[in-house]
């Protein structure tokens, strides 16, 4: 997938636990883990929004477009 997704980095510069944040925003640690390593294929806005105001970030900070190699040989094409 082209979209990575930075929570463990910005847990870790915070110096908060998966745990933590899970009880901060009401989201269990089995779906913020899924987010975490990146095997989600969506997020819902609530989710991001309660993510950036617990962890007082941007969405950005957590989101991050990397295009894989085949989309770099399309766009050439």
């Amino acid at each position: 997938m082209s979209i990575r997704v930075n929570l463990d980095r910005v847990l870790l510069d915070r110096r908060m636990s998966l745990t933590e944040l899970s009880d901060r925003i009401g989201i269990t640690l089995a779906n913020l883990s899924i987010l975490k390593t990146g095997k989600a294929r969506a997020v819902r806005f609530s989710t991001l929004s309660a993510l950036c105001r617990e962890l007082n970030c941007q969405p950005a900070d957590l989101l991050v477009y990397e295009p894989e190699e085949d989309e770099h040989i399309k766009a050439a094409e």
